[in-house]
């Protein structure tokens, strides 16, 4: 039986488990792989090739498909035999894949934690895509065009991927000796992987799994694969309080529509991003490590009984984002005069009692409340795409990857698990932590000793974000970079400003390097990068992160410091604006809202004042914001949700 309908929620499909349940019940069963005819006895090698080769068609693929593999493969964890990760690995070429060749291949990773990444194969970056309608069709801008791909479920039991019941993952540290246990025995079936180049990819949570994967990989006198770089999108790479709650004013600058264009708002959100701390200056290079930044928590006691903020819960998904939401309207207890607050005025130099330093909650509760089109939805989370600040569209098309994969036809051609269905999204239990949360500390507190391993590997890092992406914004990965020591020094020595630009030559957004470390920044793009500007996405893919482009690189010729593409004063700002017009409509966008002009206008001029803007050279186009960058129409880019109180998330 299929289960409910839902959307690119982070591209998820219906939650089975969650730790709030397991406090109430047992753990998730064991799962395990399903042994097919012709499975190989004893250990993997080259013949597990024929096994694995995916030979049967799939519902409503009326299209070829590049030649595939697919199956469990196990990871080699004492005492449980049944712990297997679940791969889908497309080739470049016929034959690439199993070729002895030196050519680079990749490996995708989506987040959660407890997302599959096969879900953003069918929705993001795979050859597949699957239509609101559940149909199929062809992605022209797959990754797989530019490498052989893979497509890899982890950690053991999310997705297709199996565990027995005490056999998920303890901690961040257990993932990544799991993932280096996969990949031994994967490269026994296909060797030349070994030696040839591995791009390690991947969004959101992944920006936690990468990190730790890369970490044990240094840990290996002998590892099973040739690192040569990792790409982190929109990822979790800091701490809740640094991707989601210090960024909320940048996010402001970037969609004001969010406030209304209200002045007196922004001046109330810039302040109380002061009092908490959050107003971080960054250098180039930077001076001295950023404090540890801890919200402080509403004083309001009708506030902390209603949210349990005294207890911030961990979120995983935009599914649980979406509860929370529904349950925080509907608290009989708080009177609807108390949840909508007028914040014009309100800057009195205090930490406000109501919200605390939870910055990113105020400014939801604003949209909701106050500004159109998101105040017209009578908080319903639905309209508020935390993922996508453009598309407030309402309802959201229902996309669920469960039917495509649950069907028999493919369950047999993927030699997938029957003891177990897909599921695209689920809370993962962590064995290790309270309540299943996981008990890892963020990346960003040993990036540094990464980054020191890395360049002595040769391990280049790459970290890109979508400018529309609010819940893990650019502001927050801009932090880390320059929190972390790479090439003997702090952070990037020149602030990001030069631009790049997609293959029909239009503006795509930002891009610096310096000393092996790349970060990106991508225009009419949100969380999810290669679905929201699959364009832009591949042309990132094709440069920076396969290829070595050097637009953005800072060189020393002499003592003569240059950058190459230039550095422009415009794009040397803490913002890039988004565009004016947000996306509204019934499931597909019907109409495109802007603002009067003369409210645009007063909103330039003050926030040139307030933010002290320099004013940017001649020499490239940078749209203006009523530029949409060819996203007139987006009906399938529905990741709705609104929420409280965010912490770790999603994808």
């Amino acid at each position: 039986m299929l289960g409910p309908p839902v959307t690119l929620l982070g591209l998820f499909a219906a939650i089975a488990w969650s730790p709030v349940r397991a406090q109430q019940s047992q753990l998730p069963p064991s799962s395990w792989p399903h042994a097919y005819p012709g499975m190989p006895n004893g250990d993997y090698g080259p013949e597990w090739q024929g096994y694995f080769e995916v030979t049967e068609s799939f519902p409503n693929v009326t299209w070829e498909l590049p030649h595939s593999y697919a199956g469990n493969i196990g990871v080699q964890r004492e005492g449980h035999p049944n712990n297997t990760l679940f791969f889908w690995a497309f080739e470049k070429q016929n034959g690439s894949l199993t070729a002895d060749n030196n050519d680079p291949w990749a490996i995708w990773l989506n987040g959660g934690p407890g997302s599959a990444s096969t879900l953003g194969l069918i929705y993001e970056n795979g050859p597949i895509h699957i239509a609101p309608d559940y149909s199929a069709y062809q992605n022209n801008y797959s990754w797989n065009s530019l490498a052989d791909y893979i497509w890899i479920d982890q950690p053991v039991g999310t997705g297709w991927s199996t565990a027995d019941q005490a056999g998920f993952v303890q901690d961040e540290d257990q993932m990544g000796a799991d993932f280096m246990g996969f990949l031994e025995n994967l490269v026994k079936v296909f060797p030349s992987l070994k030696t040839r180049p591995l791009y390690l990819t991947g969004e959101s949570y992944a920006g936690t799994y990468i990190p730790y994967i890369t970490k044990a990989y240094f840990g290996l006198s002998d590892p099973p694969v040739n690192l040569a770089k990792i790409a982190i999108g929109d990822g979790t790479l800091g701490s809740a309080e640094t991707y989601e709650l210090l960024p909320t004013p940048y996010t402001l600058q970037t969609y004001p529509q969010l406030i209304g264009y209200d002045p007196e708002v922004y001046d109330w959100f810039k302040e109380q991003t002061h009092l908490c701390g959050y107003d971080l200056n960054l250098t180039y290079p930077q001076d001295g490590h950023f404090p540890v930044l801890q919200a402080v928590n509403p004083t309001d006691e009708a506030q902390s009984n209603s949210f349990h903020l005294k207890k911030r819960d961990t979120v995983r998904s935009k599914r649980e984002l979406l509860q929370k939401g529904r349950e925080r309207y509907s608290v009989a207890d708080v009177p609807r005069a108390l949840r909508k607050r007028d914040l014009t005025g309100r800057a009195n130099g205090t930490i406000d009692p109501w919200y605390g330093c939870y910055t990113y909650d105020a400014m939801i509760d604003y949209a909701l409340n106050y500004s159109y089109p998101w105040s017209q939805n009578d908080h319903d989370y639905n309209g508020f795409d935390v993922y996508d600040v453009p598309d407030a569209l309402n309802p959201e098309v229902p996309l669920d990857g469960s039917v495509f994969y649950n069907d028999p036809r493919s369950v047999a051609a993927l030699h997938a698990p029957t003891s177990n269905p897909w599921i695209g999204e689920q809370l993962y239990p962590f064995l290790g932590g309270q309540d299943y949360q996981d008990p890892s500390v963020e990346p960003m507190a040993f990036l540094t000793d990464l980054a020191s391993n890395a360049t002595a590997r040769n391990v280049s890092i790459v970290i890109y974000s979508g400018n529309d992406d609010t819940l893990v914004s650019h502001r927050g990965s801009e932090v880390v970079i320059q929190n972390t020591t790479f090439g003997g020094i702090q952070g990037f020595t020149r602030k990001p400003s030069t631009p790049w630009y997609d293959d029909a030559g239009a503006f795509a957004g930002i891009v610096h390097q310096e000393r092996n470390w790349t970060f990106v920044l991508i225009k009419g793009a949100g969380h999810l990068v290669a679905d929201n500007n699959p364009t832009s996405a591949l042309v990132l893919l094709r440069e920076f992160i396969l290829g070595s482009n050097q637009t953005g690189l800072v060189t020393n010729a002499s003592g003569t410091v240059s950058v190459l593409g230039g550095e422009n004063t415009t794009l040397a700002q803490d913002v890039l604006p988004g565009q004016d017009g947000i996306f509204v409509g019934s499931g597909t966008t019907q109409s495109t809202y802007t603002y009067p002009s003369a409210t645009l206008a007063a909103w330039q001029d003050f926030i040139v004042t307030a933010t002290a803007t320099v004013t940017g050279s001649a020499g490239v186009h940078i749209p203006t914001t009523s530029d949409n960058g060819g996203n007139a129409e987006r009906p399938g880019i529905l990741l709705v949700m609104g929420c409280l109180f965010l912490a770790v998330l999603v994808w």
